[in-house]
């Protein structure tokens, strides 16, 4: 079943391609950034140190389906597209150095990785790794609103350098949130069944990767079993519970499996335009991204 998205394209943000951002990425960053605590701070990083080869692959799958695309308006946010998520893996490459140097195997997760999606382009069809490239962009825009829409959720973050890495990665997620999604609805027409089995496939393999690569973390950092064993039962509870920090993703995951579903349904975080105007003033991502956070919900006082 092939759903026609053609009327969402105009709704569809403006994307930004912005190069050569500096966050001043360097060894002064603290070892435990997320609230000095192990187990978020090493799932986190579990998330990030994916993204410069799972960028590779997002791009890959989408331009193998350029020279079908007839709407200019697609063509031109497919390339911007590109030159975004290319811009990310050149940040979390710097992110990854810093992990590096800390003495987690980067190089072991990356190289894994790397076989694994190249395995993929090589037996999976292309249309089904460009559902799986839209499953993951969604998956990544509701990351992005669940750690930015309430303030309390990053007050934990302890260096603004990182702070704004992932407010900048977060407001381009928001931009381009749509584009993988029409390519493989209105290009490669991939039936619905393909699409929810993409998602099915992407959360489980997504969720498992980043606990196996956050328990290697903590091995690197010297746990021993018993203690990583309970440091991951508490990300366990922090991510996954019916009170996590994940929680609020579950009704959002849920609507992508509607054959009418469209990612430009999903609402976006209400400071959204803080951060574009601030940088647009400063050109600084590091106070564009302090002015996103301060500008996030507050949770209503308790009475």
């Amino acid at each position: 079943m092939t759903i026609s998205t053609s009327h969402l394209l105009k709704e569809t943000a403006d994307i930004v391609v912005r190069k050569q951002l500096d966050f001043k990425l360097d060894n002064s960053l603290p070892k435990y950034w997320f609230e000095h605590n192990p187990i978020k701070t090493r799932l986190m990083d579990a998330v990030c140190a994916t993204f410069p080869e799972g960028e590779k692959y997002f791009i890959v799958s989408v331009r193998h389906f350029r020279e079908k695309i007839k709407s200019r308006k697609l063509l031109n946010n497919v390339a911007d597209f590109i030159q975004q998520e290319a811009q990310h893996g050149i940040v979390h490459t710097q992110f990854n150095d810093f992990l590096r140097q800390q003495g987690l195997p980067i190089d072991k997760l990356e190289n894994k990785l790397k076989a694994k999606l190249e395995r993929s382009r090589k037996t999976v069809s292309p249309e089904m790794n460009l559902a799986i490239t839209a499953a993951c962009e969604h998956v990544t825009a509701m990351f992005a609103k669940c750690f930015f829409e309430q303030k309390s959720t990053m007050q934990g973050v302890q260096d603004p350098r990182i702070l704004a890495m992932l407010a900048w990665h977060s407001i381009e997620e928001f931009e381009h949130k749509a584009v993988a999604f029409d390519v493989m609805q209105t290009v490669a027409s991939v039936p619905y069944a393909m699409r929810a089995g993409a998602m099915l496939f992407l959360t489980v393999d997504m969720l498992s990767e980043i606990f196996i690569n956050a328990h290697s973390f903590l091995k690197a950092d010297g746990f021993g079993p018993v203690q990583r064993a309970k440091l991951i039962g508490e990300g366990l509870v922090w991510g996954l519970s019916p009170k996590g920090v994940l929680a609020p993703m579950f009704k959002p995951w849920l609507n992508y499996f509607k054959p009418s579903f469209h990612p430009n349904q999903e609402s976006t975080v209400d400071q959204f335009p803080i951060w574009l105007e601030v940088f647009a003033e400063t050109g600084d991502p590091i106070l564009a991204g302090q002015a996103f956070h301060r500008a996030a919900k507050a949770l209503p006082a308790k009475t």
